[in-house]
C-alpha cells in the first residue's frame, strides 16, 4: 500500500473515530435529578400520552392524578374516580 493511501486510511480512521466520539458525548447527558425528576413531571408526561387515546375530557375527569416512584425507579400514574364508581382509570409506567 502507497505512502498516499496509508495516510488517507489514518485520516479517514482518525475522522470516523472523532465523529463517534462526538456523537457518543453529544447524547451523554444526563439530568442531575433524572429525566423524570418528580411526580408533577411524570404526571405531565403520562397526560401527553393519554389525552391522544382517550380524549382530553375523558382524562380530565380522571383528576386529581396520583404518581409514585416505586422500587425500581418507574413512575407509577394513575388517573382516580369517585368512590363507589364503576369502571377503570389510565395507569401509565415511565
Amino acid at each position: 500500500m502507497s505512502k498516499r493511501i496509508q495516510a488517507i486510511v489514518c485520516i479517514l480512521t482518525l475522522a470516523a473515530a472523532f465523529v463517534f466520539a462526538a456523537e457518543t458525548a453529544k447524547h451523554s447527558f444526563k439530568p442531575k435529578g433524572g429525566y423524570v425528576p418528580d411526580a408533577k413531571t411524570a404526571i405531565k408526561i403520562a397526560v401527553a400520552v393519554w389525552e391522544p387515546i382517550y380524549g382530553e375530557k375523558q382524562i380530565a375527569g380522571e383528576k386529581p392524578y396520583d404518581a409514585r416512584l416505586d422500587t425500581n425507579g418507574v413512575w407509577i400514574v394513575t388517573g382516580s374516580l369517585p368512590e363507589n364508581t364503576p369502571g377503570g382509570v389510565a395507569i401509565a409506567e415511565i
